[in-house]
């Protein structure tokens, strides 16, 4: 089963003393991109949580974000320092610019670094927090994969419509190769009138020239595409299988335009449009594969 890059995972546990939240939010990244936010309490064992997500997700952007709060009331701890400076410059200020000398302490605690807070203590331990950690990523994963396998139908009604728009220009290829050889034929026979030709030479010619324009090659090619991009959403594991389809989808294009140059048809080149066209809509939703 393929899986979304893009998810959403929480969890709620304990950590010594504490009850802590973790949220875990994804979204479509190139490569593993992870952004950890920790309390302060917790940034120790941010090695342990970076490494389980890694094992976790192959690739997305990853923000993961933590809070730690006590049962019960105790604690708390103020930077006099720090808010005795506030305090002095908030002084100047007002004297300066004659401002009101009212100061709100709710205000002042709430300055950068003043408020310490709920200090978590040392009873709690690494497994703890990784163990919440595992809760959201199991949620997380949960969620991307039933986004994956709403991609996955999708990707199967396009690939459909694309196979079926080859089926099409592989039926009119034969015919439209053989209304291209005699349209040579005339051709030749226009230019050369009054002129000895050998007869022999110019089939062997007018033979070359037919195959440079035959598309069965580019047709098999694009088949065996298809049917890997298939095999690959269908046997989907833990390896990053969203570059691998946009590698078959790169391989795919390819033959379309090489087809398409070759066409000289327009019920072929109607075609050869319809299948880029859904090979760009795929392509757009293989960028949030896994």
């Amino acid at each position: 089963m393929i899986r979304s890059m893009t998810g959403f995972g929480a969890a709620t546990g304990r950590i010594g003393a504490q009850r802590a939240t973790v949220e875990l939010r994804t979204v479509n990244h190139r490569f593993f991109n992870p952004n950890i936010k920790l309390p302060s309490a917790l940034v120790r064992w941010e090695g342990e949580v970076r490494e389980l997500l890694r094992r976790a997700i192959a690739r997305g952007h990853v923000a993961l974000t933590a809070r730690a709060e006590r049962d019960g009331p105790g604690g708390a701890a103020v930077d006099e320092m720090r808010l005795a400076g506030y305090v002095t410059l908030v002084r100047e200020l007002q004297a300066r610019y004659g401002l009101s000398k009212d100061l709100d302490v709710g205000t002042l605690l709430r300055l950068p670094d003043v408020f310490i807070g709920d200090a978590l203590d040392d009873t709690g331990t690494a497994a703890e927090l990784t163990t919440i950690v595992q809760d959201a990523v199991t949620a997380l994963t949960s969620m991307r994969e039933a986004e994956g396998a709403r991609i996955a139908a999708l990707l199967e009604e396009r690939i459909e419509i694309v196979e079926r728009a080859l089926d099409r220009i592989a039926a009119r290829a034969p015919e439209r190769l053989t209304i291209e050889r005699e349209r040579l034929r005339r051709s030749v026979r226009e230019l050369a009138e009054g002129i000895d030709l050998d007869p022999q030479r110019v089939a062997q010619e007018i033979a070359v020239l037919a195959d440079r324009l035959d598309v069965s090659e580019e047709i098999d090619r694009f088949r065996s595409h298809v049917h890997e991009f298939r095999a690959t959403m269908r046997n989907a594991t833990g390896e990053q299988v969203g570059k691998r389809l946009s590698f078959l989808l790169q391989e795919m294009l390819r033959e379309a335009n090489t087809t398409g140059s070759k066409a000289r048809d327009a019920a072929m080149m109607h075609d050869v449009v319809a299948v880029k066209e859904e090979l760009e809509r795929i392509a757009e939703q293989v960028e949030n594969v896994e």
